[in-house]
């Protein structure tokens, strides 16, 4: 039977969790949570665990950049030696929370202009790897499918998880069309259901070019942060479902 897990980015903001997020939760398997650089403080990373494992959703860090001002989508110039350290410092943050609240924290998805970038740049995809792979060798790293995150994951002896995004749009290249370009989100829910059908199912996405491309999908990511997240992810959900799709997280290998 065909698999697929459902992440959603979670707790992105300060001081006062952001309610009524949670409304998604029984609609994914597995969270991103913020680490405090680019969205989160210690206050929301705390109440964002005790959410997702009272929702039984496996939980994920999400490291980006330190730059809150621009939600970690700017572009930022760093070194691969910067970009370690970034990522073992927002791994260890959270695990700390995942520990103390009794749970077990299973992947690691970099935010924004981090997972772009390094999509792209060898060098910083290794750096994450390695990152990854020095805190925790078990956890599991979440990439664009196809990037250069994969392939890094793979060499260092992580196990990935292949990442395809439900709103977004795709260039002949396998990468997502840049926010810049008016053309880069889905508006239309029946589009979008359709994209990820097409991309689970037959394991193909449809560029902006026309062209279709051959695309791996063990991830679907929803994003949480719009007023119809939570009715997307439902119907996403039920039309997964409905094709005989399982909807499960993807699993942590333990290491002996």
């Amino acid at each position: 039977m065909r698999m697929i897990d459902l992440n959603c980015d979670f707790g992105e903001s300060f001081g006062v969790y952001q309610l009524g997020q949670e409304g998604i939760l029984p609609y994914v398997t597995s969270v991103n949570i913020a680490c405090g650089f680019h969205a989160g403080d210690p206050l929301v990373m705390r109440r964002t665990v005790q959410l997702a494992i009272h929702h039984g959703v496996a939980i994920g860090a999400h490291p980006g950049f330190p730059d809150l001002l621009g939600f970690g989508r700017r572009v930022m110039a760093v070194s691969p030696e910067e970009v370690y350290a970034y990522v073992v410092y927002q791994i260890g943050a959270l695990a700390a929370f995942v520990k103390a609240e009794g749970g077990t924290m299973t992947h690691v998805k970099p935010h924004g202009a981090l997972y772009n970038m390094a999509a792209k740049d060898a060098a910083l995809a290794e750096a994450i790897a390695k990152a990854v792979r020095d805190v925790d060798p078990s956890l599991i790293l979440y990439g664009l499918a196809g990037s250069e995150i994969i392939r890094a994951g793979r060499a260092y002896g992580l196990r990935t998880a292949s990442e395809v995004f439900a709103d977004r749009t795709y260039q002949d290249d396998g990468s997502l069309t840049p926010r810049s370009d008016p053309r880069a989100i889905i508006a239309d829910e029946d589009e979008a259901v359709k994209q990820v059908l097409m991309m689970v199912r037959d394991r193909r996405v449809r560029s902006l070019q026309g062209t279709d491309i051959a695309i791996e999908a063990d991830t679907v990511c929803l994003h949480g942060d719009n007023e119809q997240a939570v009715r997307f992810a439902q119907r996403l959900y039920e039309a997964l479902r409905n094709e005989g799709i399982a909807i499960q997280a993807v699993r942590r290998e333990e290491r002996r």
